[in-house]
């Protein structure tokens, strides 16, 4: 089973909505936001009678890292790469898999976003069998530096995979840190140039926090500090590249895929409490939620459409829109499942549960009002430029401001 992009098939677009209310079935089906043909539906179809299939107790970060593990060696993380043709096939993965559990892809979009990041940096790299984490935020108290300081086996010098450097500070935010085997860690050397660096986090200097994670939503994910003591790893890319790359903005906006993942469960658990118990009330909820959803649903396929159309173009501003919008949807549907469910599957069913805890603090990866502040600050400052700024900002450009 392979989901990369030799198997990639042309895509059409799928209404959200286009499932009868009366035919029950299909509800067990996660909705997509485009249908993928031939090989690529039946790549999709075996992930999600894989996940339907899977037992874990979803609360507990050790089972949710084995099951993340068994997608893995089941080849599921095989992908087809952002901007590869078939990147709403990628991203329906995604969505498949936030739809199980958002932990279980938060493990997932990250070992995922690895192999991306290998095949767009450094494609000679030799990966070895592993499962793979990508620990990229900084904070001003905890900082990675690295040098060629002795102490480091092979300090300083060549390898298959790149340059051997020494790895020292604390990295946080390490979500999966017991699950994975290897990160992709990014660090500062000596002249405070950003680089990005892969570990193989089985080494006496690195050592994993065993608290400090008090999250409720995300609680599973573990996403705890790291400390590296004179821990070896390879340089990936050039300076800066890691930021720099297309693909940074790409799998920016594929996490929204994870985001829409879970409100399409969310208007199926909606959509079945309505069929069943039937009301003018819970039916309007039910209506405005398929707006939000299709809304979500036609704005991942559109920036999936333009990342394909133009892979090697900056697209931090078609992702930032993206994002947004997702995030705008997602909160919508919150908001008016609560209303519709009432307290019982809040409270008793523990899929719809953790769902609804989980959600809000996965979006918080979007930085909110500061986005929005800048997207708007961009688009005020540059509309009547947009075509000389780059390929991708006319694009974004046109698909704006016309239907």
């Amino acid at each position: 089973m392979c989901l990369g992009p030799n198997r990639a098939g042309d895509c059409q677009a799928f209404p959200l909505w286009a499932t009868t209310m009366n035919d029950r079935s299909k509800f067990d089906n996660i909705p997509l936001f485009d249908e993928p043909h031939a090989s690529g539906a039946l790549a999709l179809a075996e992930l999600n009678a894989y996940l339907a299939a899977m037992e874990f107790d979803a609360s507990q970060w050790a089972a949710v890292g084995t099951a993340f593990r068994a997608l893995v060696d089941a080849g599921f993380d095989q992908l087809p790469l952002p901007g590869s043709g078939a990147t709403t096939q990628r991203w329906n993965a995604l969505a498949a898999v936030a739809a199980r559990d958002l932990s279980l892809a938060k493990f997932f979009e990250g070992h995922t976003d690895a192999l991306a990041i290998f095949a767009e940096l450094q494609p000679d790299y030799p990966l070895a069998e592993g499962y793979w984490g990508v620990w990229a935020s900084e904070s001003p108290n905890a900082r990675i530096t690295a040098s060629s300081q002795s102490g480091a086996a092979d300090a300083g010098g060549e390898t298959a995979g790149g340059t051997t450097v020494e790895l020292n500070g604390v990295k946080q935010w390490c979500s999966g840190a017991a699950a994975v085997t290897h990160a992709l860690v990014t660090g500062w050397d000596p002249d405070g140039a950003a680089g990005l660096y892969a570990v193989d986090l089985d080494q006496a200097g690195v050592m994993v926090a065993t608290g400090g994670w008090h999250a409720v939503g995300m609680q599973a994910t573990a996403s705890v500090e790291v400390v590296f003591e004179h821990v070896a790893a390879q340089r990936i890319g050039n300076v800066g590249a890691y930021i720099s790359r297309p693909g940074f903005w790409q799998g920016g906006a594929g996490i929204a895929a994870c985001w829409y993942g879970a409100i399409a469960e969310l208007a199926r658990s909606v959509a079945q409490a309505t069929a069943q118990r039937p009301n003018p009330h819970r039916n309007a909820h039910l209506g405005s939620i398929l707006v939000a959803v299709g809304n979500a649903a036609s704005t991942l396929r559109e920036a999936a459409d333009a990342i394909d159309e133009m892979p090697h173009a900056d697209a931090r501003w078609l992702a930032l829109r993206t994002r947004l919008s997702v995030e705008g949807a997602a909160s919508e549907v919150l908001e008016h499942a609560a209303r519709a469910l009432g307290a019982a599957p809040v409270c008793l069913d523990a899929h719809i549960a953790r769902l609804m805890a989980d959600l809000p603090v996965f979006m918080r990866q979007s930085h909110a009002e500061h986005d929005l502040a800048a997207l708007g600050e961009y688009h005020a400052r540059t509309q009547a430029q947009a075509a000389e700024k780059s390929p991708i900002d006319a694009l974004d450009a046109r698909r704006l401001w016309q239907i």
